[in-house]
């Protein structure tokens, strides 16, 4: 019982709730993530509820804020190594602040239009690449090797308190306020989340790239490293075939639940709050399956499967339909969690850290730079075989594109280095 007691109390006394400079960056994360959800939900809703937009359009809006990644990942994996990350962090918060912040005042003006919501959601997708970049490099100097898992499991919970808070709100919102004004409350959050940046007292250490390295040869280096280490090729060829096919379903699950389902937009908000519950369930519990990590990978990316199965199939009343909603957004969340949780820890334990910025820059480029060419072909798949049947052509297409974790050094794996 001592025993038990003593190991217990180490556990408070080691975990990241008591690490002052950590908890600046989670409270900006979860205020800024908060913020984000509206402007993810409030973005499509303007395009459908304000301009009328169809699933072309819907398909053009998902691939221009994606793009921002395909343009620009890895030149932010090159800034990142080369400069110090916080002061990216801070840049690429008040630049979102700034471009999300001019949507209400078009709205306001009566010249909103779709041009201007490609315009918004490109730049605002420029300065998420930078931070995403930044921040995933920024953790491990923040923070221990062996507290990397659990850092990322908080800041995961940050992303699923967003995910249980926002969408509802944003349905509030939108109903009250409009979608366009809703918006500004993002803008507001990446001020806050800014300045809680800006307060972290830990010293940072300087970059350690060569500052006279070619960038052509930089990316070719970084790109070969990847895809010549055993755990990350097949991470890495997963995360590229997979996020081709969640380019369809972001894509299309506002205009297929509003348009096809029939879904209020508070009711959805609700749904996708279900969906919060299940990441934030997934992220508390992905520390503890660390210890089997290649068989969680497989079996998080099954459930995922089946959940996004559910997606397809939804239909009749709308509480049967909100039911089946719920379902896909509790256990197709919880998964994604799991998985998502884990990955960037093992990313981050494997990978030096004078190359740690380009890898993950590499990373959102095989993932985040994949995801509009995704969007593009959801969106003209679905003028040609309907929405419902483009969803279960994504469904499948990630079941396929988990055969990658199957690959014998990822699967074998048991624990994330270092971590235990």
């Amino acid at each position: 019982m001592d025993c038990i007691t003593n190991a217990q109390a180490k556990s408070r006394k080691n975990s990241l709730w008591r690490h002052p400079d950590f908890l600046k960056l989670w409270v900006g994360q979860t205020v800024s993530e908060l913020g984000s959800r509206i402007t993810r939900e409030g973005l499509p809703l303007t395009a459908v509820l304000v301009l009328g937009a169809g699933p072309a359009q819907m398909g053009l809006l998902a691939a221009t804020g994606a793009a921002s990644v395909l343009l620009f990942g890895l030149v932010a994996g090159l800034w990142t190594d080369r400069l110090k990350r916080r002061p990216i962090l801070i840049a690429a918060d008040l630049l979102r602040a700034a471009v999300l912040a001019a949507i209400p005042l078009a709205a306001w003006a009566h010249r909103i239009s779709m041009p201007q919501l490609y315009g918004a959601i490109a730049v605002a997708g420029l300065g998420t690449v930078f931070f995403d970049v930044a921040y995933q490099s920024y953790l491990p100097s923040l923070v221990r090797r062996e507290e990397l898992v659990e850092g990322n499991s908080k800041l995961a919970q940050s992303d699923a308190i967003a995910e249980i808070v926002g969408p509802s709100l944003t349905g509030v919102l939108v109903q009250l306020i409009t979608a366009p004004v809703a918006i500004l409350f993002d803008s507001a959050s990446f001020l806050v989340s800014a300045v809680s940046v800006w307060t972290i007292r830990k010293p940072e250490p300087a970059a350690q790239t060569a500052s006279c390295s070619h960038w052509k040869k930089e990316t070719m280096a970084v790109l070969r490293f990847i895809f010549g280490h055993p755990v990350l090729r097949p991470l890495a060829s997963f995360s590229a075939c997979g996020h081709f096919f969640f380019g369809f379903i972001g894509t299309l699950y506002v205009l297929y639940a509003i348009r096809d389902l029939r879904v209020p937009p508070a009711a959805l908000g609700a749904a996708i709050t279900v969906g919060g519950l299940g990441a934030m369930l997934g992220a508390a519990v992905a520390p503890r399956v660390a210890r089997a990590l290649g068989r969680v990978f497989v079996g998080s990316m099954a459930v995922a499967v089946l959940s996004l199965g559910l997606l397809a199939i939804a239909g009749g009343p709308l509480p049967a339909v909100l039911a089946l909603l719920m379902i896909q957004q509790l256990f197709g969340d919880a998964a994604f969690a799991v998985f998502n949780v884990n990955e960037l820890a093992l990313r981050q334990s494997v990978t030096p850290a004078q190359v740690l910025g380009r890898v993950n820059g590499a990373m959102q480029l095989l993932t985040r730079g994949i995801y509009p060419l995704g969007a593009l072909v959801g969106g003209a798949l679905a003028e040609r075989i309907g929405i419902r049947g483009t969803l279960a052509v994504a469904a499948g297409g990630l079941a396929v594109s988990s055969l990658w974790l199957l690959a014998p050094p990822l699967r074998k794996l048991s624990a994330i280095p270092g971590a235990g």
